[in-house]
């Protein structure tokens, strides 16, 4: 029997990590955590709840008050809930979009979520997506992946996905977000976003999402019998 392992996929917005990340969790049985949507949910909470992110006891007293969680729904698909209510939907917003870099770059609440995060991986058998997963979250992952792709590509696939939901942003928005989104998280003095040393790079400008998907099971499933070899 193959040993479980954690994989890590890191990398910039609108590469297709959580879409890649959840069909490689359900192929291999594993669990898929978007730890992004954890992310966006302590933002919608603090939008919705006018939290100044500039007052460290207002974030602190609305930290104690989000309950992030997750669950499948009747098609099979991850859901985010934030303190019993699905918001799936409203976290995939571009208001939550424009305000989530500025909130995750805040030290408690980093603190918070990654605390949250190890606890869903104790037992291992995931697939986590994010931006400091491979780096800070599971620096012992068994598997990590940092995934990129040009700026346009990534903008009209976030586009894409914004339509989809209908609404109406300009592409001309959506790469300004995506750059001001990349700046910050790359800049940012806790848990910047970065490539760890041990990570598999792919670029995904050229690729397809079934493509990537196969290129990552095949990974996971090397990482798999290289860590029962090691066991055995």
């Amino acid at each position: 029997m193959l040993k479980k392992i954690v994989i890590a996929i890191d990398g910039y917005s609108a590469c297709g990590k959580s879409t890649t990340a959840r069909e490689v969790a359900r192929i291999l049985g594993y669990r898929y955590i978007d730890s992004g949507a954890m992310y966006r949910a302590v933002t919608l909470y603090f939008l919705e709840h006018h939290v100044a992110v500039t007052n460290p006891k207002e974030v602190d007293r609305a930290l104690q008050q989000i309950r992030v969680s997750f669950a499948v729904s009747r098609k099979g698909n991850s859901e985010v809930f934030l303190n019993g209510l699905s918001v799936e939907q409203e976290i995939r917003q571009m208001r939550v979009s424009a305000a989530v870099s500025q909130v995750s770059t805040l030290k408690p609440v980093r603190l918070a979520m990654v605390d949250q995060q190890r606890k869903m991986g104790k037992h291992k058998g995931i697939v986590m997506d994010g931006r400091d997963i491979g780096t800070v979250v599971f620096p012992e992952a068994e598997l990590k992946l940092f995934l990129t792709a040009d700026l346009l590509t990534r903008a009209f696939r976030r586009q894409r996905e914004l339509l989809e939901r209908d609404e109406m942003v300009d592409l001309d928005q959506v790469i300004e977000n995506l750059m001001e989104r990349d700046r910050i998280d790359s800049s940012r003095t806790e848990s910047p976003l970065k490539k760890a040393s041990d990570a598999h790079e792919i670029n995904t400008t050229h690729v397809t999402i079934d493509e990537q998907v196969d290129e990552v099971v095949r990974l996971s499933l090397s990482a798999m019998v290289a860590g029962r070899t090691a066991t055995s």
